[in-house]
């Protein structure tokens, strides 16, 4: 459907302001386009920004059309951190402008807490590609792809054989802080330290976790089919984390591999592993998210059928 022409009659307010239920029909439609563009499920983060919004406890901005909300945005605030976790505007209201509406109001409201240094998004449903109109001032933009694989062939791909050299293991939250500081470690100089900043400690990196963990954004987590690889001393060397972000379909929220240990499979290896868990639970599809710029990892997901089916971008205000 073709986007209307900006009207006076839209304005922006703020979520704390509308009654319980105005982002229903809105939701509803973001979570059907989640569905059919990226096969996700995204009534559980939905029902969260519901809940919140209902609450008066979301930060964040409705575009209105008369008393209609026809788009949203929020954030929240991570110390001198801050995150947009979505900006969404209805397909019949969606253009360059009504979007940039919101996110300019959504950084002015930022700007007034004068202790951020950095905000960060990464909006999957942002129609906007490219810089960002005439906003000043402009981030640093990082093109990202979206892929996804389906899972009928998973037997053309051969394990990994070690011999002893490396252990396996599900995951488990006992695992969290060597899983946090080989975070820290692989990432440590990497672009997408640059997207994402808790990459850059192990405190960081916790909270990283934590966030797969316990909250819906990424998907369901699902220890199952999550996996560390450790070294003949002990030490984790390798991580996998998944989620289920549809009833058959998976997510590989994370994939990293100790720098020393690159190029000998072991990132391979911890994929298939993961596929084939995903598999086993039902799973047809698998899903990821990479920087187009990193193409060894890109390379790496072509092996196993992921195709790119989706491009955003991220953003980063540094400083602020």
């Amino acid at each position: 459907m073709a986007a209307r022409p900006e009207a006076s009659g839209l304005r922006v307010v703020e979520l704390a302001t509308l009654h319980a239920g105005s982002l229903s029909a809105l939701l509803r439609e973001e979570t059907e386009r989640w569905r059919i563009l990226l096969d996700w499920d995204f009534s559980s983060s939905a029902e969260l920004v519901s809940r919140y919004a209902s609450c008066r406890a979301l930060e964040g901005f409705a575009l209105l059309d008369e008393d209609r909300a026809v788009g949203y945005s929020y954030w929240v605030v991570d110390e001198r951190k801050g995150l947009i976790g979505d900006l969404y505007v209805r397909d019949a209201w969606r253009s360059p402008f009504n979007e940039l509406t919101l996110l300019e109001a959504t950084l002015r409201q930022l700007r007034r807490q004068p202790w951020l240094r950095r905000v960060e998004a990464q909006l999957m449903q942002l129609g906007i590609r490219g810089p960002l109109g005439d906003l000043q001032p402009q981030p640093a933009r990082f093109p990202r792809c979206f892929m996804l694989a389906q899972l009928e062939r998973l037997n053309s791909h051969r394990p990994v054989a070690y011999a002893g050299e490396l252990a396996f293991a599900p995951w488990h939250m006992r695992y969290a802080d060597e899983a946090a500081e080989l975070i820290a470690r692989v990432y440590a100089g990497h672009i997408d330290s640059e997207i994402n900043d808790q990459y850059k400690s192990a405190a960081g990196a916790m909270k990283f976790l934590q966030n797969i963990v316990q909250y819906p954004g990424c998907g369901q987590f699902c220890p199952e089919c999550s996996l560390l690889a450790f070294d003949q001393d002990g030490r984790a060397c390798g991580l996998l984390l998944a989620t289920m972000v549809a009833r058959t379909s998976g997510h590989v929220a994370q994939l990293c591999v100790e720098q020393g240990r690159r190029g000998t499979g072991l990132g391979y290896e911890l994929l298939r592993r993961a596929l084939e868990l995903f598999a086993s639970r039902g799973a047809t599809s698998a899903s990821l998210t990479v920087t187009a710029s990193n193409r060894p990892a890109v390379g790496l997901y072509e092996r196993f059928g992921f195709r790119t089916i989706h491009h955003f971008d991220a953003y980063v205000w540094d400083p602020f």
